[in-house]
């Protein structure tokens, strides 16, 4: 998620890169209306953000985890990592985006794109689940996740077993995605915090192979901001993204925010040649996101600290980065396949 300061460095130079000023128009491939308390700043807010942000299209979702207020604690944490409570599956979150979203009039309804996020990875009646609600809202629902598995310190606090990207609840769920032809929003970090190599790459690998026909949206990269306080910065990263973009065609990487920095800009806040040169080889399958919970003061300002890498790429592809990947992702015909 989103850190609670947005880099004001790259905000700054993002603000000041000289030469001639694109004008970019944004799709925000990773928004949370929700928190982590299942409360929102609502959908006016966003509206407001969106607008003064040149934000046209988001994708919406709910936070499929609700954070416990322990008996024991004086004080509610504002954060899931605020303190050692735990926290646990919430299925109504989904209801709490469907409302928003269906409370909208037609033409702002248009720039939504809910994701249903609210189950349990674990369980094999998740499939279930989710067809169920696609069943309840014909059409409305447009992909599938954010779904945590690993997810940091979160994971531990997740009532219940480890959730993977590759065990068979998922697969189930895979299965269901392909039959609807809703793309999968998967947060799966490629190793923990300590190990120096890509220790859970199997995990999402092997949905990649097994399940040529969902399109796999990969939350960050891989990466965390929590790795990245352990380790900086992954040296396998982008040799592994390289091999897997080549490999799996139905792969598509989501550059939210610990993904901007250290990787696509340096220490310097330049643009990583390496990094230009893979979304250049690769130019429809990288989209933005801000990954905020619930909270959208600045929103457009998060997706404006790209500009120094967009700027950089060739315009065309720039534009297919900033807002037209995250659309050409989505179902391909309105509602979904199954409920033509």
């Amino acid at each position: 998620m989103f850190p609670f300061r947005t880099s004001l460095a790259a905000l700054l130079l993002a603000l000041a890169i000289p030469g001639e000023a694109r004008d970019y128009r944004y799709s925000d491939a990773h928004l949370h209306y929700v928190d982590f308390f299942q409360e929102s700043d609502g959908m006016q807010a966003l509206l407001q953000a969106m607008d003064k942000g040149g934000i046209d299209h988001v994708m919406i979702s709910g936070i499929p985890v609700a954070k416990k207020w322990h008996e024991d604690e004086p004080k509610r944490p504002r954060y899931y990592a605020g303190d050692d409570a735990g926290a646990y599956w919430y299925s109504a979150t989904d209801v709490l985006v469907a409302a928003a979203v269906k409370q909208l009039p037609d033409q702002q309804r248009k720039r939504f794109h809910p994701f249903l996020s609210g189950f349990n990875p674990n369980d094999k009646n998740s499939d279930a689940h989710i067809r169920r609600m696609l069943e309840l809202d014909p059409g409305l629902w447009q992909g599938i996740g954010e779904v945590f598995t690993r997810h940091d310190d979160l994971t531990a606090l997740i009532d219940g077993d480890t959730p993977r990207a590759n065990n068979e609840a998922m697969s189930r769920i895979y299965h269901l995605a392909a039959e609807y032809d809703l793309p999968v929003l998967l947060h799966s970090n490629i190793t923990s915090k300590r190990e120096r190599n890509p220790l859970f790459l199997q995990e999402i690998e092997e949905p990649l192979r097994n399940h040529p026909h969902v399109r796999f949206i990969w939350a960050h990269a891989g990466s965390s901001m929590e790795i990245h306080r352990h380790q900086t910065k992954l040296d396998f990263l982008l040799p592994t993204l390289e091999r897997l973009l080549a490999d799996y065609p139905n792969l598509y990487i989501d550059l939210s925010w610990s993904v901007l920095e250290p990787y696509l800009l340096d220490a310097d806040g330049k643009p990583d040649r390496r990094w230009l040169a893979l979304v250049e080889r690769h130019p429809e399958r990288f989209m933005l996101g801000s990954d905020v919970v619930g909270r959208f003061d600045g929103l457009g300002d998060y997706l404006s600290t790209y500009r120094p890498f967009l700027d950089a790429l060739p315009e065309p592809v720039a534009h297919k980065v900033a807002r037209d990947n995250f659309l050409a992702v989505l179902p391909r015909k309105p509602g979904n396949a199954a409920a033509q």
